[in-house]
Order: structure tokens, then C-alpha cells, then sequence
């Protein structure tokens, strides 16, 4: 009986304790694996854009040069497809291109100079109008007061008027920041026409050999998912552009044209951008033609806001992308709280190209997974990066749908 309550107690003693971590409640493990995971990747982007912040003067030339050469891409290959040489191809869209912007620039400029004055002078009139009837009306308010507030903002508005038609652009750091950026996007966007699949597929190397084509197919939709998506920004933004910039000719709202090319402009931000650009609108009619002419054109503008969002959209944007309404104004939000202005163009950009890329990445693919696992590299270790040549344009009868089963032949 002793010996066998010695032995049990030897083995009672000897029994393991188990890990500390076990008597961890699993939920909790689980929630903590995850939050690691996820306060590095959080500390990633972090760095990413502390770098690109940094370098900002250069990572937006290049961002810039990107949705040009979508732009462009289709023109060029076309030309390409009309047996004209690349390069001679690249050449003309550049050119053609920057013809056009120019021209256009340039007359939309001075027609805001040419109108500007009238505008200053229709704003006087409205705030003169508005000092006799806050005096005069039913509020009665003190006419000492209110004259000396409606000088005020005459005479700000007056002594400006030089520094909005033509110190804009004095500053010397800014125009050669200007210029500097424009040369470097002209620059990279030359490269990114003619050789761009190239530089891809270098910049790939670096890509495990198992997933490297895989990686390429995924960069190679994104960037035509970007290109109908520019394309399809270009065609709504040129409508709501000609059709509020009608509308307000049609009223007689001034400076109608630069009005119509800053809602041409901010139509490249999503949903937020043609608000802001329509907001401009319907003040310069209220201070310049009254309480109706901006009704009028508030309507005007709702109009075409409901053309773009309900024909437009579904139909042009709706076949590059498919990414919620919600995700898009977020995304902006975002955009434009950590990079301003250019956060917010590119916000919606950037998330049509994950949100491709993920996709294809997460697609079935049979026989993409192993593709280029025995095969041997492009080029030997240590050779540095391949000589640029013209890329071969698409064939359209073999684009792949990002939306299928990516088991087709990759171009």
C-alpha cells in the first residue's frame, strides 16, 4: 500500500505543468498573433510614406508620368500596329499632346485675364447690392457697420487682382519646381512609352522565381485596368466640362470657359472633385448674377452630375473598375488627409490597381503557379539591367478580362 502511494505520488509530482501560453484564452492568442501582424505592416506603410513624402518631387513626376502614359498607350500602339516605328510613335503622341494641352492652357488663361475685371467689377455691384438690402431690408442692420465691412472686401478683392492674374507664378523656387517636374515627368513618361513592359519585368527580379510570372500578369492587368480607368476619367470629365461650361454660357455667368476647365480638372478627383468644381461654379454665378442665376445653375450642374453618375459612370468607369462608391470616397478622404491635393488624385487610382492586382493574385490560375519554377532567369546573375527596346503593342483580341479565371495565354 506504501509503495503504491509512493508511486503515485512520484507521478503525481512529476506531472507537467504545460506551456504558460495554454492558459491563454485562444480568442486572445489569435487577437494578438493578429495585432502584430498588423502593427508591421502598419509600420511598413508607415516608412513608405515617410519615404515618399520625402522624395515627393520625384514620386509624383514619376505617379504623374503613369496616368499620362495610360493615357497615350493606345495611341501609341496603334501607330506601332500602322507598321510606324515606336520611337517616331512615341514621338508623335508626346508632341501632339503637349500641343494640345498647351493650346488649351493658353487660352483659358487669357480668357480669365481678358474677363476678370468684369468679374471684379459684377462682384462689387453684388456686394453693393447686398450692403443696401442687409441696410435697407427686413434686418435692418447698422449701415456704418455694414459699409465698412463691404469696403473692406471690395478693396481686398481690388488690391489682389494683380497678385491673382499675375503674382501667382512669380515666385522663382516655384516655377523651377515647375519646370523641373514637368522635364522629369516628360522624361520618365518617354520611357514608360517606349519601353515600359520592360522596366517591369526587370523591376520583377527581384520576385521569387515561383511567382514572378504570376506577379507580372498581375502587373500587366493592373496597368490596363489603369488605362480604361484614365481613359474612361478622361471621357466624363471632358462631358460634365462641356456641359456645365454650356450652361453657363447660357446664363452669362463670366469667365464660363475657366470655370468649365476647373470642373474638367477636379472631375479627375471622384465624386468629391466634381462638388468642389460645381461649388465654384454656382459662387461666381451668386456674386456675379444673383439668388436665381445661381438656382439656375446649381440645377444645371445637377443635371449633369446625374448624366455622370447614373449613364456615364456605370457605363465607361463601370467597365474598367469595380470598386465601390464607398471604398472611392474613403479612399480619397484618406488621400487628401495624408498627401492633400495630390493624395486625393491619386487615391482612387491606386486603389483601381490593387484592387486588379489582388484579384489576379488570388485568381485560380493553372499553370501559372509553376510556370517559371524550372526555368531558367532572362539573364544571368550579376548582368545588370536589360537594354531598353520597344515594347510590341497588345494584342486586343487576346486582353485579358481581370474579372475571368486568368488561364489564358499571357501577351
Amino acid at each position: 500500500m506504501a509503495r503504491l502511494n509512493g508511486v503515485s505520488g512520484k507521478q503525481a509530482g512529476d506531472e507537467p505543468h504545460g506551456h504558460p501560453a495554454d492558459a491563454v484564452h485562444p480568442i486572445v492568442r489569435v487577437g494578438a498573433e493578429w495585432a502584430w501582424r498588423l502593427l508591421v505592416l502598419a509600420g511598413a506603410l508607415w516608412v513608405v510614406f515617410t519615404v515618399a513624402h520625402k522624395l515627393s518631387e520625384v514620386v509624383i513626376p514619376v505617379l504623374i508620368a503613369l496616368l499620362f502614359a495610360a493615357l497615350l498607350m493606345p495611341l501609341v500602339d496603334q501607330l506601332q500596329r500602322w507598321r510606324i516605328p515606336r520611337g517616331i510613335g512615341v514621338a508623335v503622341a508626346l508632341i501632339g499632346s503637349i500641343a494640345l494641352l498647351a493650346g488649351i492652357l493658353t487660352f483659358v488663361v487669357q480668357q480669365f485675364i481678358d474677363g476678370l475685371p468684369q468679374l471684379t467689377d459684377q462682384f462689387t455691384d453684388s456686394v453693393r447690392r447686398s450692403q443696401n438690402w442687409l441696410v435697407e431690408g427686413p434686418l435692418h442692420l447698422s449701415k456704418e457697420q455694414i459699409h465698412s465691412a463691404g469696403d473692406t472686401i471690395v478693396k481686398s478683392v481690388k488690391q489682389n487682382q494683380d497678385t491673382l492674374t499675375n503674382g501667382a507664378f512669380t515666385t522663382a523656387t516655384l516655377i523651377m519646381q515647375i519646370v523641373s517636374g514637368a522635364f522629369l515627368t516628360l522624361f520618365i513618361t518617354i520611357f514608360y512609352l517606349y519601353g515600359g513592359d520592360q522596366i517591369w519585368r526587370f523591376i520583377t527580379k527581384v520576385v521569387p522565381t515561383p511567382a514572378r510570372e504570376r506577379v507580372r500578369l498581375a502587373g500587366a492587368l493592373s496597368f490596363r485596368s489603369l488605362v480604361g480607368l484614365v481613359r474612361a476619367t478622361v471621357a466624363v470629365a471632358a462631358v460634365d466640362a462641356v456641359g456645365i461650361g454650356a450652361g453657363l454660357a447660357i446664363v452669362g455667368v463670366p469667365l464660363a470657359l475657366p470655370l468649365a476647365s476647373i470642373v474638367f480638372i477636379t472631375a479627375f478627383i471622384p465624386i468629391v472633385g466634381s462638388v468642389i468644381g460645381g461649388f465654384v461654379a454656382v459662387f461666381i454665378a451668386l456674386v456675379t448674377k444673383g439668388f436665381v442665376a445661381a438656382l439656375v445653375t446649381l440645377g444645371i450642374i445637377i443635371a449633369v452630375m446625374q448624366l455622370e453618375g447614373h449613364v456615364l459612370q456605370p457605363l465607361l468607369l463601370g467597365r474598367a473598375v469595380r470598386i465601390h462608391p464607398l471604398a472611392v470616397v474613403l479612399a480619397v478622404a484618406a488621400g487628401f488627409v495624408t498627401a492633400g491635393i495630390a493624395g486625393a488624385l491619386f487615391a482612387f487610382p491606386l486603389v483601381a490597381v490593387l484592387n486588379t492586382a489582388i484579384r489576379s493574385l488570388l485568381a485560380t490560375a493553372p499553370g501559372h503557379e509553376s510556370a517559371d519554377a524550372d526555368a531558367p532567369t532572362e539573364e544571368p546573375p550579376g548582368e545588370g539591367p536589360p537594354t531598353v527596346r520597344p515594347d510590341q503593342p497588345d494584342d486586343p483580341e487576346k486582353h485579358l478580362d481581370p474579372d475571368r479565371s486568368l488561364t489564358g495565354p499571357v501577351d
